[in-house]
């Protein structure tokens, strides 16, 4: 692995924030990705499954506002509700209700954020 290890951890931060892990190239499932550098396979990435990415991002989110979710204010949570339908956690099953459950609110509530954005 001679050289590739500058690669590596330049992509560790990316695979950490995505919920991902890394493995060495010969470890690599069917669904894993390998990533190549000048040409040789330097390390592949496990992506997580799709409900743990979602909790992955609300642990994020929480960790990057420095208290619970559901201590947040209402505003507050629309934009969280805002940020996670962009990336589209509410195609995720129960995804709803996952959300609900990290802000601290009812599903009908997210569901009256979700509206209330697409008519804004």
């Amino acid at each position: 692995m001679t050289g590739q290890e500058p690669f590596i951890a330049a992509v560790k931060p990316l695979v950490d924030a995505i919920g991902g892990e890394l493995l060495p190239p010969d470890e690599a499932g069917l669904d894993d990705v390998v990533l190549a550098w000048e040409g040789v396979d330097a390390v592949a990435v496990r992506l997580p499954q799709l409900a743990d990415s979602l909790d992955h991002i609300l642990a994020a989110m929480e960790r990057r506002k420095g208290v619970p979710l559901a201590e947040l204010d209402r505003r507050a949570k629309q934009e969280i509700v805002r940020v996670l339908e962009a990336r589209g956690a509410f195609s995720v099953r129960h995804g709803v209700e996952t959300v609900a459950g990290a802000l601290g609110v009812s599903r009908f509530t997210v569901y009256n954020y979700l509206n209330r954005e697409k008519e804004a």
